[in-house]
């Protein structure tokens, strides 16, 4: 064995405690330090990479070099105001079972070793009640939402052959001909997935909105089914990224009374309305769904990345994904994990779940998810109350869509929301045709405390940018 790996080995102890002193470190400064630092350098081209070391110089070493040239440039994500995508922190009991993970170092595939296997399964079992899905859903961990909607898609993909009497995964896409993916805000995601699967890009049709919405119109949805020629998958959202708008669940299902098309719902974070007794009507019809996509590195405030698709039709997911040699379990009526996703090696990401779904309960994640709601709700009300700036959308669950008030350019949004990162960090988009910022809370540390720095920040940078151009 080499012997600084050797010496390494010989003082493991004192190394883990040494990280464990700089995590603490790092999360105990996350209030006081910049949400996202200063681009450093501010000017000139990129720093670049330093050369591969050559010689060992030990982890005591690494971790001290991490801390000098890295860690001061990392953003505050798993702080209380990193509002920008949707990105959630790490609960302690999370961060516990994401460290676990690694010191047990499982790949969790196969029956011949299948302890990381029924764990995952207790864990899908318990995201299950968690939302309000029966057991006709079976469920797999991901890396993401994108792996997930891409899961999602290809079982509907195998479907789709399964109606036409083909097997796309035998004979490949196209022996389906052509294909229509029918959404009225599909996630990028959607697209994304629909090039990998072989579908194209261009078999993803818009089908209109209801009037100042992103939830499609179910009368234009039955109109475009009924100009689809042969099964058709529809891609309905629990929760839009823009305003978290849903689709009207139940009246797409009534759909099938007249056609044929396989529903897979994108509730990547809008799932969550389900665990709030307020808000659980927004996910209603969530368990009608043949294939449905939840994050949980969003508001699970699980480490990244982790994510879980559910489906009613795990035979045809084994379909797609069964992957055979002779070091591998066979697939039987329970397939093992290996033949259920894209993935061959596949970490124990339901650890983390597991952690803090066990000690923190139902009624511990309940709490996160309406105290973030109240916090969204608290935001708005004080952008709508300064006459700086404009709400694009009502504040339906845990996302703030908003915009200058006055001339509203992708330069002067992006001025704002670099002069505010420091203290808030939001995300660009553009929704109805304007330039906006979106502020998303899915942090369990956030607090309304958080919210007034966060519109004190916003409210500066607005009234600063004002003066710089009057």
């Amino acid at each position: 064995m080499d012997r600084t790996l050797a010496a390494d080995l010989a003082r493991l102890p004192d190394l883990l405690e040494a990280t464990r002193r700089t995590a603490a470190d790092a999360l105990e400064a996350l209030d006081a330090r910049p949400v996202v630092p200063a681009v450093v350098p501010p000017t000139g081209p990129p720093q670049d990479p330093e050369p591969l070391p050559a010689h060992a110089a030990g982890a005591a070493a690494a971790l001290a070099a991490f801390q000098d040239r890295w860690a001061p440039r990392l953003s505050a994500s798993a702080g209380p105001r990193y509002l920008g995508f949707v990105t959630g922190g790490a609960t302690p009991a999370a961060l516990a079972g994401d460290w676990l993970t690694s010191v047990h170092d499982q790949n969790s595939n196969s029956a011949l070793d299948p302890a990381g296997q029924d764990l995952e399964r207790e864990t899908i079992s318990w995201l299950r009640e968690l939302f309000g899905l029966t057991d006709a859903h079976a469920g797999t961990f991901v890396s993401g939402a994108t792996m997930s909607n891409t899961t999602g898609l290809a079982i509907a993909r195998e479907w789709l052959g399964e109606r036409l009497g083909v097997s796309p995964s035998e004979d490949g896409a196209a022996a389906l001909g052509p294909v229509r993916v029918l959404s009225g805000a599909p996630h990028s995601s959607i697209a994304k997935a629909l090039s990998v699967l072989g579908l194209g890009r261009s078999s993803l049709v818009a089908v209109p909105t209801l009037p100042g919405r992103e939830a499609v119109d179910p009368a234009a949805l039955d109109r475009a089914l009924a100009d689809t020629p042969g099964p058709a998958v529809v891609v309905a959202n629990a929760g839009t990224v823009n305003t978290v708008d849903f689709d009207d669940l139940p009246a797409i299902v009534a759909l099938r009374e007249r056609h044929a098309f396989w529903l897979h719902t994108d509730a990547a974070f809008g799932a969550f309305a389900a665990v709030s007794p307020e808000h659980a009507h927004l996910a209603a019809g969530l368990d009608a769904s043949d294939s449905l996509c939840i994050d949980l590195h969003k508001w699970l405030n699980v480490p990244y990345d982790s994510a879980v698709q559910f489906t009613r039709r795990q035979d045809l997911q084994a379909r797609v994904f069964q992957n055979a040699a002779a070091y591998l379990g066979p697939l039987g009526g329970r397939p093992d994990l290996v033949h259920l996703t894209p993935e061959n090696s596949h970490r124990l990401r339901a650890l983390a779940a597991w952690f803090t779904l066990r000690a923190y309960g139902r009624e511990g994640h309940r709490e996160i998810v309406e105290r973030d709601i109240a916090c969204a709700r608290a935001l708005g009300a004080a952008l709508e109350q300064d006459p700086a700036f404009r709400l694009l959308a009502p504040v339906r669950l845990n996302v703030v869509c908003f915009t200058l008030a006055e001339d509203p350019t992708p330069a002067r949004l992006t001025a704002l929301r670099e002069a505010a990162q420091e203290e808030v960090f939001v995300t660009p988009t553009v929704y109805a045709g304007t330039p906006a910022l979106r502020a998303a809370f899915s942090n369990w540390r956030t607090t309304q405390a958080d919210v007034r720095r966060a519109a004190q920040a916003l409210r500066t940078a607005a009234h600063t940018a004002a003066k710089g151009t009057a």
